[in-house]
């Protein structure tokens, strides 16, 4: 299903997709995101709601909670709930920590019900040169395409490297919305990328604070609401005294 997602979507770049909450609710997606979520390195840190997700292991445990979320998103009753920040120090910065958000471990299903229906139509969106936060790529991927693009005749002479402060901290919700209507006509899961955006956050000192803007990092969606930031000339916007018009193929990012 997933590679036909990627077919459609790429075959068709005005293509909306109407009919995709019935995926994310289905228990076939929801059975391989579970041994996703319950295997990776998170599964024994809970959220808010204090389950560990590695501890529902038991066939009967698994099903049972399968499939009472899936009748809580059939029913449109689920509604995400706060993450739980964790202040995480920053290294070699002292005194300086990194926000991360905990989901609760339905959360954590949901949203990754939702990557997995979502990523192969906006993956069809990118560009090649991209490697944030995309599967099957990676750091070294764009290390190695540097190396590349710096030897041989192809002898480029500038890399130049930029970081957005608090990107995610910053993200427009209403702009991440506007960017996944392009691909998403379906409300309800419009509806759930929407709450996810809104949950909020429960503090270390554990006061509830509402998202206005954002998307904590910790979560699985994280990734998936930067594509509406990822493919813009970032460095155009800097005011580079007129280094990057200089260089009109200076597009190449990672």
């Amino acid at each position: 299903m997933q590679t036909k997602l990627h077919q459609w979507a790429a075959g068709d770049p005005g293509r909306r997709f109407n009919d995709l909450f019935n995926l994310v609710c289905h228990p076939d997606f929801l059975a391989v995101v579970w041994e996703r979520v319950s295997g990776n390195k998170g599964a024994r840190t809970p959220g808010v709601d204090r389950v560990i997700p590695w501890f529902i292991s038991e066939p009967t445990e698994v099903a049972d909670f399968l499939g009472a979320t899936r009748e809580l998103l059939r029913s449109r009753e689920f509604a995400p709930l706060p993450v739980r920040e964790r202040l995480i120090p920053k290294t070699g910065q002292p005194g300086k920590f990194r926000r991360l958000g905990i989901p609760s471990a339905r959360d954590r299903l949901v949203q990754a019900s939702l990557v997995l229906v979502l990523e192969p139509i906006f993956e069809a969106d990118f560009k090649p040169v991209s490697y944030g936060f995309r599967p099957k790529r990676r750091a070294q991927d764009a290390i190695a395409e540097i190396h590349y693009y710096g030897t041989g005749s192809r002898s480029y002479e500038w890399v130049f490297e930029a970081d957005i402060a608090a990107c995610f901290d910053e993200l427009s919700h209403s702009a991440i919305l506007g960017r996944v209507r392009h691909r998403v006509g379906d409300k309800r899961v419009l509806s759930l990328v929407k709450s996810f955006l809104k949950a909020g956050v429960m503090s270390e000192a554990g006061q509830y604070q509402g998202t206005v803007a954002g998307t904590p990092q910790g979560g699985l969606c994280a990734a998936a609401h930067k594509p509406p930031y990822e493919q813009r000339w970032v460095m155009r916007s800097v005011g580079l005294l007129g280094l990057v018009g200089a260089w009109p193929g200076i597009e190449r990012c990672a």
